[in-house]
């Protein structure tokens, strides 16, 4: 292991531990969006960003935001009114029951990232900013990332009437210190740039034995709906060649979406595909199938990949109703997020981060959403990954060791102090989101 870094492995763990003991009695690492332990959680931060200097408040979009000042030289020096700050952070809170590290590191993290440059004395030219996103995961009103949406100006309208146990989420985001009629507007213009850390949540970094991975991209997130319609006859008295089975087309139909699956997950670019529900009517024991809903979720690092898969998508759901003699009742795109490639620039600082920390690393893309995707539409953005013990994330087995996040801190700490000496040359590109890949292809 990496010895003599520049950040205290010590409050890192005093940090996560603290918000680890705060959660719901009878879930473990519970602290679900919008409820009291929530906002205790939120509570502790703040506090903490005090302890260390920051100037903490809450923005429009009911994020928690800890600054630290900078000198602020490439606008004194004449070099226009380029964007000012360098945003680090993540999440705090979890899904039910969910664990300890998920988001939770990615804000300590960055939080030590300011503790230690203030410890010795390193003043940034841009302002640094300690992000603590609201609604990272999906909350109760059935929508995710609503800090980072509100933040750059992706936040819906009309996500705002969503209601919740009688409860808008209008009101939930104004009770959390947001601002309903102000966030459908804002935008952040001053960003430089924006990393954050994570748990990988897969086991790619323990397999190769690296102790940091590099984000390429985050993968683009389509979901299928498709619906089978066979004839409901009695189980026990209609022949089994003369059945019209919804369930056995759909059976099918999931296989080979796994195998399709598969195959291309041999390809380079990170690729997935899951029928995550299901469901048949009547549901009967006694009756043959008349109905079958499957829900697809598909994951792509390439937007050609995704596209390729709608279209087998498409002829597979024909070829499978043909051959079981049912019809396709539905076969409907519900939503498409397309990928987030990571800023190469970004990513060649976090490089030589690890290199000058003598830290292992390998490129990977990132099948999980994050925060991070909507912040790669207005500034340069990347993330970094440190290891999930046995890939395992949403869970309360959940484990990375503290010093491997103490590690993914130092390569942010290291990564900053070079951002910010490039960032504040004359002739650099800020305040720009991520470029796409052209036409949405494989790069």
């Amino acid at each position: 292991m990496v010895k003599n870094l520049p950040v205290e492995a010590s409050r890192i763990e005093q940090d996560i531990e603290a918000l680890a003991r705060i959660t719901e009695p009878d879930r473990p690492y519970t602290r679900r969006v919008f409820s009291p332990f929530y906002h205790q959680g939120r509570a502790y931060l703040e506090k903490r960003m005090r302890e260390a200097g920051l100037e903490t408040r809450i923005d429009v979009a009911g994020n928690l935001i800890g600054r630290r000042s900078g000198s602020g030289q490439q606008r004194e020096q004449g070099r226009g009114q380029g964007p000012a700050v360098i945003m680090l952070g993540s999440h705090s809170d979890t899904v039910p029951a969910g664990g300890r590290f998920d988001g939770i590191a990615g804000v300590v993290a960055a939080l030590e990232v300011a503790r230690a440059l203030s410890e010795l004395g390193i003043e940034l030219v841009h302002d640094l900013e300690v992000v603590d996103f609201l609604a990272e995961e999906v909350s109760p009103f059935g929508v995710s990332c609503i800090g980072s949406r509100g933040m750059t100006g992706q936040l819906p309208q009309q996500w705002l009437s969503r209601v919740s146990d009688g409860l808008m989420l209008k009101t939930a985001l104004e009770d959390a210190g947001g601002d309903a009629q102000a966030v459908v507007s804002h935008r952040r213009d001053d960003l430089a740039a924006f990393l954050e850390l994570h748990i990988e949540q897969g086991p790619v970094l323990e397999t190769t034995q690296s102790d940091i991975g590099i984000v390429t991209a985050i993968a683009g997130i389509s979901r299928f709906e498709i619906i089978l319609e066979g004839r409901p006859d009695h189980a026990g008295t209609t022949p089994m060649q003369q059945r019209c089975d919804a369930l056995v087309a759909a059976a099918r139909l999931v296989l080979d979406i796994n195998q399709y699956a598969i195959d291309q997950a041999a390809m380079p670019g990170h690729f997935t595909a899951t029928v995550g529900e299901f469901s048949i009517e009547p549901n009967a024991a006694n009756v043959v199938p008349a109905q079958a809903r499957l829900l697809i979720d598909a994951r792509a690092e390439y937007g050609d990949a995704m596209q390729h898969f709608a279209l087998w998508l498409d002829a597979a759901a024909i070829s499978v109703a043909s051959s079981h003699d049912v019809r396709i009742a539905g076969l409907t795109r519900l939503s498409d997020n397309s990928a987030s490639p990571s800023d190469d620039q970004v990513l060649a600082h976090l490089e030589q981060a690890c290199q000058k920390l003598g830290a292992s690393f390998c490129r990977l893309a990132s099948g999980a959403g994050h925060d991070a995707a909507w912040l790669s539409k207005i500034t340069p953005s990347a993330m970094i990954f440190v290891p999930s013990r046995g890939g395992r994330s949403h869970t309360p087995d959940e484990w990375t060791e503290t010093s491997e996040i103490t590690l993914g801190a130092a390569v942010l700490y290291q990564a900053v102090i070079s951002l910010d000496e490039a960032l504040s040359k004359p002739n650099a590109i800020k305040g720009e989101g991520n470029g796409t890949y052209p036409g949405g292809e494989r790069r």
